[in-house]
């Protein structure tokens, strides 16, 4: 998608302004919950909690922008500034591997297994989670409008 001037969305200033800002919010939140939750046994804890909150939240997003259906100009906004912009900032997949390759480093390997691929594993299944309970949540709003007619 191109504006009249022949340069993409993606690269005018509303919608990087709309990243920017929920970046800025997604890592404000992350830094917040790395300050309130200690690691545990040398472990970090936040960085799967996140991600699996970011997967979560990302299912719910898409799933519940698309059985919503508003307006496409709306859609890409929301996809920027709470998908791209505050999920991009909030969650922290390079740490993941980062914390991993440590875990690794400490002759910790079980632990950096578990680690990566249970918070890969399991942020699929949040990931669903959220697009199930978008998917039910609409469902409900639709039988109880169709209820009141």
């Amino acid at each position: 998608m191109t504006t009249t001037t022949g340069r993409p969305a993606y690269l005018r200033a509303a919608s990087i302004a709309l990243v920017f800002a929920g970046g800025v919010v997604g890592v404000a939140a992350r830094e917040g919950f790395m300050l309130a939750v200690p690691n545990e046994d040398n472990i970090p804890i936040v960085v799967p909690i996140v991600n699996l909150l970011g997967a979560f939240i990302l299912g719910y997003l898409y799933e519940g922008l698309t059985r919503t259906a508003p307006a496409p100009q709306t859609t890409a906004r929301l996809k920027l500034l709470v998908g791209t912009g505050f999920c991009g900032g909030l969650t922290t997949y390079s740490s993941l591997a980062t914390d991993t390759a440590v875990l690794v480093d400490d002759a910790r390997i079980g632990i950096a297994l578990t680690y990566a691929l249970g918070t890969v594993i399991i942020g699929a299944c949040a990931t669903m989670l959220g697009i199930v309970l978008a998917s039910r949540l609409h469902e409900r709003k639709h039988e109880d409008k169709g209820a009141g007619s």
